[in-house]
């Protein structure tokens, strides 16, 4: 009972903070965005728009649901809580500090790539479900993105396991000890961060929801609390998608090459910091750049990345094997 109880409370100390941070991030790219653009942002709903989030989140949980009439309900209802889930479910493994991790799997690598492949299900029965030629292409869109970059994800996510040995997250960050592995893989880390932005529908590679062609995607048949679990789910994957940037290629929770100057700083701040400047990354991305067609989206994935991916997995693993021959 005693286990249960911890376990719970430890759940609950993931999602909690996690939730805040999907409502503080939408708040924080409405600004970003306005600044970039000179233009104020959302300033009235609380002190600097800061309750905008919560004013937003209130409507949509108020809002009537509507169901289409021609629509498969079951699975129509079902999908974006599947969505949602899977981006909570995610976090499991991901330690923000040493221990912290709900569940510390030798296989944690594994595993989250197993739970981002099942993220495309829920996509692709939202789009089938709701009976619509719209959704329907941008769910055949969004899951032919979605998988083309996953290969190129799992092919880099190689590189650094080669460089470790291990597929856990705590031994990735321990062993970005003397040095984060941006510096020596920096090439790797570019590839890695744009692959994100596509895996994550996010812009310049948004063509799910390629309004002047498909409305609004997938979700175009969703409001109320259907839409706000697909627009969650979204930004808990961006979160995701920036922490795991951070263990893979930042040294997670440790300080810059291990300054004893920085250890006054608790490790969950420097995860923070490294997170939320990923993040920065995403916004401004969106800001700076127009919208990728559909055949360069693809082009891109599959000509240029996956080749690209592969050579670095070949170049890795050769000159690994020849430091091993030289030092032996």
């Amino acid at each position: 009972m005693k286990l249960f109880i911890y376990t719970l409370l430890k759940i609950i100390c993931i999602i909690i903070p996690l939730l805040i941070a999907i409502a503080y991030m939408t708040l924080a790219e409405r600004k970003v965005m306005a600044a970039i653009q000179r233009r104020k942002g959302p300033n009235v709903v609380g002190i600097f728009g800061l309750l905008q989030p919560l004013a937003d989140g209130l409507k949509l949980f108020v809002k009537e649901t509507i169901l289409p009439s021609s629509a498969n309900l079951n699975i129509f209802i079902l999908s974006p809580i599947l969505t949602f889930l899977l981006a909570l479910i995610s976090w499991s493994v991901l330690p923000i500090t040493e221990g912290s991790a709900l569940s510390d799997l030798n296989i944690g690598v594994l595993y989250l790539l197993a739970i981002s492949s099942l993220g495309v299900y829920g996509i692709i029965m939202s789009g089938w479900s709701s009976n619509s030629k719209y959704a329907f292409l941008g769910a055949l869109r969004s899951t032919a993105q979605m998988v083309s970059y996953e290969v190129s994800i799992g092919l880099i996510l190689i590189n650094v396991l080669l460089c470790v040995g291990s597929l856990n997250f705590s031994e990735i960050i321990l062993a970005q000890g003397q040095i984060w592995f941006i510096i020596p893989l920096f090439p790797i880390f570019l590839l890695f961060y744009i692959s994100i932005l596509a895996e994550t529908n996010r812009a310049p590679f948004d063509l799910p929801e390629a309004e002047a062609e498909l409305v609004a995607g997938y979700n175009v048949e969703y409001s109320a609390m259907g839409f706000a679990l697909f627009f969650l789910g979204e930004y808990a994957n961006m979160i995701l998608m920036c922490g795991l940037t951070t263990i893979l290629f930042f040294g997670g929770w440790l300080p810059p090459l291990n300054f004893v100057l920085f250890y006054w700083i608790p490790p969950s701040v420097w995860f923070g910091l490294k997170t939320t400047f990923l993040l920065f990354g995403f916004i401004w991305v969106r800001s700076s750049f127009p919208r990728y067609r559909y055949d360069q989206l693809m082009r891109l994935g599959w000509k240029i990345f996956l080749p690209l991916s592969l050579g670095w997995v070949f170049f890795i693993s050769s000159l690994l094997v020849t430091l091993n021959w030289l030092y032996y």
